[in-house]
């Protein structure tokens, strides 16, 4: 399918890695304008290095705090500098800190507010002008399945990233009209650095091995194994198309599917 995306201008944020790299890579493939931004100026180069080496085209990049709002305008002025006005933007940040609810301190509450919740609000609100101006634009956040089916020791994630949802699903009913539209990706378990952390972490707790908690995630998926980043990106890139132009206000579970509810 010709997805039609040629030219356009995307910013993939927190995108040095795992979901985020593997979006800003598709993007690239389809002929996109690409930028990318991480904390980690280590990764975040050796990202762009590798991926210039698998497509010959190398992402525009920057170093970017998404918890601090001066880095995320300094990034959109970045990417308006050398690409214009943005085209598309897909939300994306780690995972806040696991735990339990008697382990989270109001510290954590706050980074995970944030990191999850303003870096998304910050981000749509900087680049909404110039897609209004062109009466174009996507904006997609990468959420998790954990706001359809809450997720053990993540309260944080559970928590924040169902905020996401709401605030999309409301901004969709008000930018529709200028052709934009607001929707929200919910990968399940997938094959990136924060689910290997996560195993440890449970591993832990269960005094068994990494490698043994993965496989049970995977055994808990219908088709039996974890996915990979690509996956999820390719939903990413098809909602940013034309063809996808009339999915609003939606959150699309990419899961295997192991949420267990019907909607």
């Amino acid at each position: 399918m010709d997805l039609r995306l040629g030219g356009k201008t995307v910013l993939v944020t927190a995108s040095s890695s795992g979901i985020g790299r593997a979006t800003a890579e598709l993007f690239i493939k389809e002929g996109c304008k690409v930028a990318i931004c991480s904390h980690n100026r280590e990764n975040l180069i050796k990202a762009a290095e590798d991926i210039k080496l698998l497509y010959n085209v190398e992402p525009l990049w920057e170093v970017c705090d998404i918890n601090k709002p001066k880095d995320i305008e300094n990034m959109i002025h970045y990417v308006q500098n050398h690409f214009g006005d943005i085209d598309i933007l897909v939300n994306n940040c780690g995972g806040p800190v696991p735990g339990f609810f008697e382990d989270i301190y109001d510290e954590d509450w706050e980074n995970a507010f944030e990191q999850v919740l303003m870096s998304t609000i910050r981000f749509t609100r900087h680049a909404l002008p110039g897609m209004k101006s062109k009466n174009w634009g996507r904006i997609i956040n990468i959420t998790s399945l954990s706001v359809k089916q809450p997720v053990d020791n993540l309260i944080l994630s559970n928590s924040l990233r169902s905020a996401v949802t709401g605030f999309a699903k409301t901004l969709s009913n008000q930018v529709g009209k200028f052709n934009i539209t607001v929707n929200n990706v919910a990968p399940g378990y997938t094959l990136t650095p924060r689910i290997h952390e996560l195993a440890e972490i449970r591993a832990k707790l269960a005094e068994t091995t990494p490698g043994k908690i993965l496989d049970s995630m995977a055994n808990d998926v219908p088709v039996k194994r974890l996915a990979q980043p690509e996956e999820i990106a390719s939903m990413i890139v098809y909602l940013a198309s034309d063809q996808a132009g009339y999915i609003n206000g939606q959150t699309i579970a990419v899961d295997g599917g192991v949420i267990k509810s019907t909607y």
